[in-house]
């Protein structure tokens, strides 16, 4: 049987603040498979950012495991993870985090950059075709919307067709059409491109295109709704 995607397997984390640890998560365990979306709702300081970052690689958990296609990324080597990071985990942002120095092309081609691949600029123009924005490759950040610059922030997280994206509150900082042109395009990737979503929100419009909702309260898995 394929293993899935991600998988956390008892996950929890500690920080120390230089006084006291605090457990940010508590003995989180799930499953997500290719090609699905899943939503991880609660409130703020619940441990939603906390989940993404260990998912994506990007931390470590203090105890449990976090399995990406059935392998520990905390016995993965320096090479390994740097690897991981740049060819199979995209990010998104609720604020966007677009380099203001750089072009809307050469923001969408940055990751393929960084991963030493040839013809940049010809998937990352596919990208920006993709999220409708194709006219805007000589445009700098400022002079795009928000809606605008979240959807060149998807496009750069996906121009190297990641099987993992992470969404931080991806439409926090949008108006209602901005917000449902993203989640269109997030649920799109999932099905046409087959990535992995794990989406942190607070907002109903965003959860009601996940496939699983994860309530988390106080760093606990409070509730798991598959849809």
């Amino acid at each position: 049987m394929q293993a899935p995607r991600l998988e956390l397997r008892e996950v929890s984390k500690t920080y120390s603040n230089g006084e006291q640890p605090v457990e940010v998560l508590h003995g989180i365990s799930l499953t997500a498979q290719a090609g699905s979306v899943t939503a991880l709702l609660g409130r703020s300081g619940c441990g939603k950012s906390t989940l993404l970052n260990l998912a994506g690689a990007m931390d470590f958990p203090t105890t449990g495991a976090v399995l990406i296609d059935g392998r520990v990324t905390g016995t993965l080597s320096d090479g390994e993870l740097t690897a991981l990071r740049r060819k199979r985990v995209g990010f998104v942002f609720q604020s966007f985090q677009l380099l203001p120095t750089l072009t809307v092309l050469e923001n969408v081609e940055l990751p393929l950059l960084l991963a030493g691949a040839s013809n940049t600029a010809g998937a990352a123009r596919e990208r920006l075709e993709w999220v409708g924005l194709p006219e805007k490759a000589g445009s700098m950040p400022y002079q795009l919307s928000g809606g605008q610059m979240q959807r060149v922030a998807i496009a750069r997280a996906l121009v190297h067709s990641p099987e993992l994206l992470m969404a931080d509150e991806p439409t926090g900082n949008l108006d209602t059409a901005s917000g449902d042109q993203v989640l269109a395009l997030l649920r799109e990737a999932a099905t046409r491109f087959g990535a992995t979503i794990l989406m942190a929100t607070h907002s109903a419009e965003a959860a009601a295109i996940a496939d699983v909702r994860v309530k988390l309260r106080d760093g606990r898995v409070q509730s798991v709704e598959a849809m």
